[in-house]
């Protein structure tokens, strides 16, 4: 099969091992307006053998995620086969075994050069136990990892998320927050580049371009995240020897129910403010 080349514009490239996860959060964006999430998963021989075709940059890495990666039956030998060209970083609950990858993984095979940890737990005060991670987190900075917490500041934790902040800075654990998005007890928070993007109130056919890589766990290729957990309008697969992929704009009739992922203005993998994961070009109707 032939490489699948990272176009310049790319700034992101998210694998999504398995969309099965073991929280139930109520915030998940997961489920911004679908139900939960059930597809198959492929195999890790397969994902080895598909994601090996990718040629990305040194600052550009691969990131597996979900639901929960470590769910994926082939974890850790997905990350053990995986081109050591391809630099690759984690989002996770760190509710697996953590003993078991510190003994089986070189910790140098998750780390690149980046102003943020190269495995990333998710903190969820709903349904997680701070201290519990807390020690499971240590452990493994010790073991030589790149690990730090995130927590999204929903409305409703606040409180929980800065005091989990301050507790962990004071263990010299990097403990960082990012932007809620989506709706709380009728407001809807974030800051989005278009308006009514993602209000849910109306549909309009627009045409838009991705600077993301996302690949389902059944191995599709979609350019956005509506299309992503909606499961509609793959663009490819990666076993598929043919498909290359392009920077180009392409025909949307769900705006107006984009995930918030897709137009908010964040940061980019430098840190830096001001990105938007997609482009949008409105067409004039006649």
């Amino acid at each position: 099969m032939k490489s699948l080349i990272v176009p310049e514009s790319y700034n992101y490239i998210g694998v999504f091992l398995t969309f099965a996860c073991n929280l139930k959060c109520s915030y998940c964006i997961n489920n911004f307006e679908q139900n939960t999430i059930k597809r198959k998963n492929v195999s890790g021989k397969d994902w080895v053998k598909g994601l090996n075709r990718i040629v990305s940059r040194e600052d550009l890495p691969m990131t597996l995620q979900g639901g929960e990666p470590s769910l994926h039956p082939d974890f850790i030998y997905i990350i053990n086969n995986l081109n050591p060209k391809l630099n690759i970083d984690i989002l996770t609950n760190l509710q697996f075994d953590v003993d078991k990858l510190i003994r089986e993984v070189d910790p140098d095979r998750i780390k690149r050069k980046a102003p943020y940890a190269s495995i990333r737990v998710s903190f969820h005060p709903e349904n997680m136990n701070l201290d519990g991670i807390i020690e499971k987190v240590l452990k493994m900075i010790k073991a030589n990892f790149s690990i730090g917490i995130w927590a999204v500041m929903h409305p409703d934790y606040e409180k929980t998320i800065h005091d989990a902040q301050s507790k962990c800075k004071k263990l010299g654990i990097d403990f960082r927050t990012k932007e809620f998005l989506g709706e709380c007890n009728g407001t809807l928070y974030g800051a989005y580049k278009y308006e009514g993007a993602c209000d849910k109130k109306f549909k309009k056919k627009v045409k838009c371009k991705t600077t993301e890589l996302l690949i389902d766990s059944e191995g599709s290729i979609f350019r956005c995240h509506f299309d992503l957990y909606a499961g509609e309008n793959p663009i490819g697969h990666i076993l598929d020897p043919h498909f290359q992929i392009e920077g180009i704009f392409r025909d949307c009739v769900n705006f107006g129910h984009c995930n918030p992922c897709d137009i908010k203005v964040k940061t980019n993998r430098f840190q830096e403010y001001g990105h938007t994961s997609c482009e949008i070009e409105f067409i004039e109707e006649n």
